[in-house]
């Protein structure tokens, strides 16, 4: 991916960047069973597959676990993480713009993006609520800004509106006295 980032778009410019905590991850050789239980005990909808270096070769989501194990009856006892790993997944590096792989992602249509160094090594994992939680301060700015350009274009229909509920309140008002 092409490094043509704004200042502060970078994933790992994000000021929640460093707190993200570490992602969970595993050898391929591991049962789903304790991939399962360990997701359970962190609430993570992921488990990072990597070698003995920390590089990404897989990742089992939830959704892999649906479709890949329960929905084919596999014992997840005995079901290693490499029979139903997603191999080779799109990673973002920490430098990459975050805006684009939001878009990546929107199109793509995953939910999950391992982050990894320069070296490619396992770093956090993205998830699309973090995209948003990141783009919705940007969001509400730019939806503030359109509001008031709409209010600023439309300035003199509500003079004349206003104008004509006052005039027919005070009509109301006098006419009432009478």
């Amino acid at each position: 991916m092409a490094n043509n980032t704004r200042p502060g778009s970078r994933l790992m410019d994000r000021s929640e960047y460093p707190g993200k905590p570490k992602p969970l991850t595993s050898g391929p050789d591991a049962t789903v069973s304790d991939a399962v239980a360990k997701m359970s005990d962190k609430n993570y909808g992921c488990v990072v597959i990597t070698d003995p270096e920390e590089k990404v070769i897989g990742i089992v989501t939830e959704r892999d676990i649906m479709n890949k194990l329960v929905a084919k009856g596999l014992d997840p006892n005995t079901t290693k993480l490499s029979d139903i790993m997603t191999p080779d997944p799109r990673l973002a590096k920490e430098t990459d713009d975050m805006l684009d792989w939001l878009r990546i992602m929107s199109n793509e249509r995953f939910r999950r993006l391992p982050v990894v160094d320069d070296q490619g090594r396992i770093k956090a994992v993205f998830t699309q609520g973090d995209f948003v939680s990141y783009t919705w301060p940007d969001m509400i700015s730019q939806m503030r800004a359109m509001a008031k350009a709409q209010f600023a274009g439309n300035f003199h229909y509500l003079l004349i509106g206003g104008g004509i509920a006052l005039y027919s309140l005070l009509m109301v008002i006098i006419l009432g006295f009478r």
